[in-house]
C-alpha cells in the first residue's frame, strides 16, 4: 500500500474516517476506537458496538486505499518514455500523499452540498490526478532515485548516416 491505515491516523483524519467510512445504521466510533483500530492495535476493554464500526470502517478504508493504489500504478504504467515498476519500493512521500487524497476522494464521493470550487477533498483529489498525469507523461519527476533521465546540460547528440560531402570529396569540384 502506498498509504496505510497508521498513516491516515497520523494524518489526524480519524474523525473524518470514522463520520465517512463506517457502514449505514453503525453508530459511529469514538475517535479513541478508531484511531485504536487503524494503527491496529489491542481493542480489548473497548465497547465491542464501537470496536465493530471501526473495523468495518477499516474494512472501508482499505479498500478506498486499495483503489487509490490501483489508480496511481496505472498511471505509472503509463509513463513515457518508461514505465515505473509498480508498485513502488521504497513509496516516495509525495505518492503517499497523493494515495491519502485519492483515497479520501473515494470516501467522500456520495457526499452532497458541498461546493466543488471550494471543497479541499476535492481540490486535493485534482491536484493528485494533475500531477499523475505529468509524472505519466514524463514530465514529473518522483525524486532522486527516479528513472527519469535528466535534462540535457551539454552539447546536443547527433546521429544518422555518414556524410555525403565531405571536404575530401568536393576537391574534384575546385576550390
Amino acid at each position: 500500500m502506498y498509504c496505510t491505515p497508521t498513516q491516515l491516523a497520523d494524518a489526524k483524519l480519524v474523525r473524518e474516517l470514522a463520520q465517512a467510512a463506517t457502514p449505514e445504521r453503525m453508530v459511529i466510533p469514538a475517535d479513541a476506537v478508531m484511531d485504536i483500530v487503524l494503527r491496529g492495535q489491542d481493542t480489548t476493554g473497548q465497547d465491542a458496538d464501537q470496536v465493530a464500526a471501526a473495523q468495518a470502517a477499516l474494512v472501508v478504508v482499505q479498500k478506498a486505499l486499495a483503489n487509490a493504489d490501483g489508480l496511481i500504478d496505472g498511471y505509472l504504467r503509463l509513463r513515457k518514455p518508461r514505465p515505473y515498476p509498480v508498485p513502488l519500493n521504497p513509496v516516495p512521500e509525495i505518492v503517499e500523499v497523493w494515495a491519502r487524497w485519492i483515497a479520501r476522494y473515494l470516501l467522500h464521493k456520495d457526499r452532497y452540498g458541498t461546493e466543488e470550487k471550494t471543497d479541499p477533498v476535492v481540490r486535493d483529489y485534482r491536484e493528485a490526478i494533475r500531477l499523475l498525469e505529468l509524472v505519466r507523461d514524463g514530465k514529473f519527476n518522483l525524486g532522486l532515485d527516479d528513472p527519469l533521465p535528466p535534462s540535457s546540460a551539454g552539447m546536443p547528440a547527433f546521429c544518422g548516416p555518414q556524410r555525403v560531402f565531405t571536404t575530401d570529396t568536393l576537391k574534384v569540384f575546385g576550390t
